[in-house]
């Protein structure tokens, strides 16, 4: 095994509280997996670089890995789903925020829910995950909100190696490729692990393992780590993402991965119990149940709702195969069920035929013409409830003050957390127009 304080990779003591801290963190503590549970807050949907290994269209209810999630939440919604997980899991001592894009890249939106959540429960340990592109615009002000834990996934040191992995990275408005996006990603990412570290943050590097890509390379970057002052490695099996540019790889075998563990220890304690989680996972690492803690079923009868929408009807359109789940495409949809209801109780109204617009997740968001009926047919919803939606699409019913919002489980359910969502933007609305 490798050693167990970053003192020796970091050249400085960890200070009593943080190592406290880090004894009930079950990604940074072995001993604590079985014992504390840890929450994700899926409040950062955005992600400024494109990955070949992901596609974080993929997403249901039954997918377990990094990216996915069953619901996005703002920060004040966040803040009231940890309210309501902390009544129910006495072991919970982990706040995480890790997607399901990257957290640095929705910064308002993570360092509200952090600042939200800590002013009660100052003693919730906080961490986040990065690509690390922005970590040093955020470094300093990290350390000063009080995130201890920071894992940054850097998957090399060779740009070369980089432009394989890497579709393109978008910084400062400019769009980089190849191995130019690569090497503009490496720097950023040992800039910031090293304001990190130099802070007394506890720095975990997550590595993807890409058979053929990296693999042989992966010592390099373990001991690059070292030398920044990263507490520890997690040396991860390529999971092939349907729809993304690896998806035809190989999944890394957990033999390969082990082996490759092993290797690395000699330089820096392995992460040796990871499991991938989801952007919403909850409780223990080896037990998720993030599907009980969806915010649709914490409805009930007695919630209070904002004022000025207790009495609010929405009219809300269904993408649906069968009527039964949000189980289809924005743009593969020939029909659309309406129902319009408010809280918990929903009613059909009809269904509103419209011409198929996509012919396949790579050319949805070039299909303007045939776009322009379905737009139409849905002039007088206040949302669309869909299992996934192009960018330019969602876009443009944004334009028609239509929302979208992205669901993967039943429509019963997935009217009432659209109804949540839909009163809950009022209320923030509201609360900017009144300044309070």
């Amino acid at each position: 095994m490798g050693c167990t304080s970053c003192s020796q990779h970091a050249n400085r003591p960890m200070p009593a509280d943080l190592l406290e801290k880090t004894k009930k963190h079950p990604c940074y503590s072995f001993e604590a997996h079985q014992k504390y549970a840890r929450m994700h807050l899926p409040v950062a949907p955005g992600c400024n670089i494109s990955c070949n290994y992901c596609n974080r269209k993929f997403d249901c209810v039954n997918e377990s890995r990094p990216g996915v999630t069953s619901e996005v939440l703002t920060p004040t919604l966040a803040k009231e789903k940890f309210d309501w997980v902390k009544s129910k899991l006495d072991h919970l001592s982990v706040v995480g925020i890790a997607g399901p894009g990257d957290a640095l890249a929705n910064w308002e939106q993570t360092k509200r829910s952090v600042a939200l959540i800590k002013a009660d429960n100052p003693d919730i340990v906080f961490c986040l995950s990065t690509n690390g592109l922005l970590l040093p615009d955020y470094a300093e002000e990290l350390i000063r909100l009080g995130v201890q834990h920071v894992t940054v996934t850097m998957n090399c040191i060779d740009p070369e190696i980089g432009a394989k992995i890497y579709k393109f990275v978008r910084y400062q408005g400019h769009k980089y490729q190849g191995v130019e996006g690569a090497k503009l990603l490496l720097g950023r990412q040992l800039e910031g692990i090293a304001k990190l570290t130099a802070g007394g943050v506890l720095v975990k590097v997550n590595i993807v393992m890409v058979s053929g890509i990296n693999d042989r390379h992966i010592p390099q970057v373990v001991k690059k780590a070292k030398k920044l002052g990263a507490f520890m490695t997690n040396i991860m099996p390529l999971i092939p993402a349907q729809g993304s540019a690896f998806e035809h790889f190989p999944q890394t075998s957990m033999k390969a991965i082990e082996q490759m563990r092993q290797t690395c220890e000699m330089d820096l304690t392995q992460m040796h119990h990871c499991k991938q989680c989801r952007a919403d996972a909850i409780g223990l690492l080896e037990y998720d149940r993030s599907q009980e803690f969806r915010l649709s079923l914490q409805l009930s009868a007695d919630r209070k709702m904002e004022p000025g929408t207790a009495g609010r009807r929405y009219v809300i359109a269904v993408t649906s195969k069968y009527g039964k789940l949000v189980d289809q495409h924005f743009g593969h949809a020939e029909q659309f069920a309406i129902y319009q209801g408010r809280g918990e109780h929903f009613v059909f109204l009809e269904y509103r035929r419209v011409k198929k617009y996509c012919t396949g997740m790579i050319d949805c968001d070039d299909a303007e013409v045939r776009r322009e009926g379905t737009l139409k047919a849905l002039k007088n919803c206040d949302a669309v409830l869909t299992m996934r939606i192009g960018l330019n699409a969602k876009k443009q019913l944004a334009d028609r003050g239509i929302d979208s919002i992205e669901y993967c489980d039943t429509v019963e359910t997935g009217l009432i957390c659209a109804a949540q969502q839909l009163a809950q933007k009022k209320s923030e609305e509201r609360r900017v127009k009144t300044g309070e």
